[in-house]
C-alpha cells in the first residue's frame, strides 16, 4: 500500500494572525499547533477536523516560496499532501512513472514529517506533497 489518505491540504496565507481565527470559525475547532520550518522559510498553523487536517502557510521571508506563490496567485490552496507508508519507495515509484520530484531525498517538514514534493507541471497544476510520519 502506497498512498494511504489525504494527510492535509496546505493553504497559503499572508498572515497567520489574521487567518487562524477565520479557520477556527470555519472549522469550529482551535488551531492545535503552530510551527516554524526555517529550511522552507515558512510558519505553519494546523487544524484537525476528524481525520482531515488543514495547514496554513505564512512566509517568514519576503523571498520565500510562499511569498512568491501569493505574489503570483494570491492566497489560497497551495498543495495537497498524501500520507505514505514508505516515502523513499513512493518517490522511486513515482519517478519511474515519469513524475519530476522537487527534492531528491525526503526532507524534514512540519508536523514531524519527512516530505517530498512533485512538480506541479506533471500533476495538472496541483503541487503534491508526499509525507511520512517520522518514527
Amino acid at each position: 500500500m502506497y498512498m494511504r489518505k489525504v494527510e492535509h491540504i496546505g493553504v497559503a496565507v499572508k498572515s497567520l494572525a489574521a487567518s487562524i481565527p477565520v479557520f477556527e470559525k470555519i472549522l469550529n475547532t482551535p488551531c492545535y499547533k503552530t510551527e516554524s520550518v526555517e529550511s522552507e522559510k515558512v510558519n505553519t498553523a494546523f487544524f484537525q477536523k476528524g481525520e482531515s487536517k488543514i495547514e496554513l502557510l505564512e512566509s517568514s521571508d519576503e523571498n520565500g516560496v510562499i511569498a512568491k506563490f501569493i505574489e503570483k496567485k494570491g492566497e489560497g490552496m497551495h498543495h495537497i499532501a498524501f500520507d505514505v507508508e514508505d516515502i523513499e519507495a513512493e518517490m522511486k515509484r513515482l519517478q519511474g512513472e515519469g513524475f519530476v520530484l522537487l527534492n531528491e531525498k525526503p526532507k524534514m517538514g512540519a508536523d514531524n514529517k519527512l516530505v517530498c514534493f512533485l512538480h506541479p507541471k506533471e500533476t495538472n497544476g496541483v503541487l503534491v506533497e508526499l509525507c511520512q510520519e517520522r518514527k
